[in-house]
């Protein structure tokens, strides 16, 4: 199979609602939990599948997988969802947990293990067959998330996991693939950014960053609509990114969100539209071997007001230490958000010009400047221990 291009596609889509049933420790249990899953789209795959086994919370941020004082959940048979049909803010209820009131600290993603016939995680790559998503052996006793939450008595609390299919899954040798998980806890409740995109366009994919940082991200349904959900109103306001294959990128920066209000940025009769771009190729090896498990290399760029904004990232095969990133070589356009619409787009910063930056766990990062107006660029780096 030939060695797949990830694309970042900074998407926040759907949600799914993981309920829980209460498990017994016998005291009382007067708050209720209510559990949710959204995931932002994933680089060059048509399916991304988990199958979710249990769910777990602690009191405590430093509890280990085999720790006392979980509470969990088993969902018997596990639920297989793909990730990728979960889209634009749609949320399925599953179930509610009910819990002692009082503070929590930690959740746990129990994904069920992979046997044999149909597995029960896997990735179908764009225009192949499906492959199973191997489970290295540090999330085989739950991918942990870190967020604290109060539970009230005789009160819901809502508790949303973010899972991000493109940052999750990683090349492993010539055809294999990894879950490496990137799931974060969001409020659901949250503000929201609506709009359209050109309907003729493919594949546009839209995220809301805070200082080059994603928030969430979407893609637009075949009508162009686009609803970037669930963000959280104390990091107003964001700088929205637009990018697709072949095309130009576009910006929206300061877009200003609240608890009871969202932003418009385009309708369906002035939708946002990327002109056509020439895409380059920035690829290259990251050793050495031992960090090759968690390194990541991101590409970001100076856009005007808004500063830097990462365009794109990919985990690194863990077997080969290889990456690629495709990139617009063109200028990138920006608009200050405005209630008045149409928004005003211009061009901003400089044509072809990023910042490649390569990171892992326990490692310095590493960073270069490469130049794509011309012609693709590699780059090859070995990590430093920290």
């Amino acid at each position: 199979m030939p060695r797949l291009t990830f694309r970042r596609v900074r998407a926040a889509a759907c949600a799914c609602i993981l309920v829980l049933a209460a498990c017994g420790s016998g005291e009382t249990t007067p708050g209720t939990v209510r559990f949710a899953l959204t995931d932002s789209p994933a680089c060059g795959f048509d399916q991304v599948n988990i199958s979710i086994e249990r769910i777990r919370v602690h009191r405590s941020a430093e509890a280990g997988e085999n720790a006392t004082g979980w509470t969990e959940m088993r969902l018997s048979p596990a639920r297989r969802i793909d990730l990728l049909k979960l889209s634009n803010g749609v949320l399925e209820e599953l179930g509610q947990l009910s819990l002692p009131a009082g503070r929590y600290a930690q959740l746990r993603l129990v994904l069920a293990a992979n046997g044999s016939g149909t597995p029960a995680n896997s990735v179908v790559p764009s225009g192949g067959d499906e492959t199973v998503l191997d489970l290295p052996s540090s999330v085989q006793g739950g991918i942990s998330v870190v967020y604290s939450f109060s539970v009230t008595e005789s009160k819901v609390t809502d508790v949303l996991f973010d899972f991000d299919a493109c940052r999750s899954v990683a090349g492993s040798g010539s055809d294999g693939y990894e879950l490496r998980p990137s799931v974060k806890a969001v409020p659901r409740n949250g503000a929201t950014v609506t709009g359209y995109v050109d309907a003729q366009l493919a594949g546009v994919t839209i995220s809301a960053q805070k200082s080059g940082v994603e928030s969430r991200a979407t893609v637009a349904d075949a009508n162009g609509r686009f609803v970037l959900a669930f963000l959280d109103p104390a990091q107003s306001p964001f700088d929205v990114v637009f990018s697709a294959a072949g095309r130009v990128t576009a910006v929206v920066s300061a877009v200003p969100v609240s608890s009871s209000a969202g932003a418009e940025l385009s309708r369906i009769d002035a939708p946002i539209t990327l002109p056509v771009a020439t895409d380059r190729t920035a690829s290259g090896t990251v050793g050495p071997t031992a960090a090759r498990g968690t390194a990541v290399v991101r590409a970001r760029q100076l856009v005007g007001a808004a500063g830097q904004v990462e365009l794109a990232r990919v985990n690194v095969n863990s077997g080969t230490g290889r990456y690629s990133l495709s990139l617009p070589s063109e200028q990138p356009r920006l608009a200050a958000y405005s209630t008045k619409l149409p928004l005003s787009f211009s061009a901003a910063g400089e044509a072809g010009r990023y910042t490649l930056e390569a990171t892992a766990d326990g490692y310095a990062e590493q960073l270069q400047a490469i130049d794509l107006t011309s012609a693709s660029a590699t780059w090859n780096v070995t990590l430093v221990r920290q």
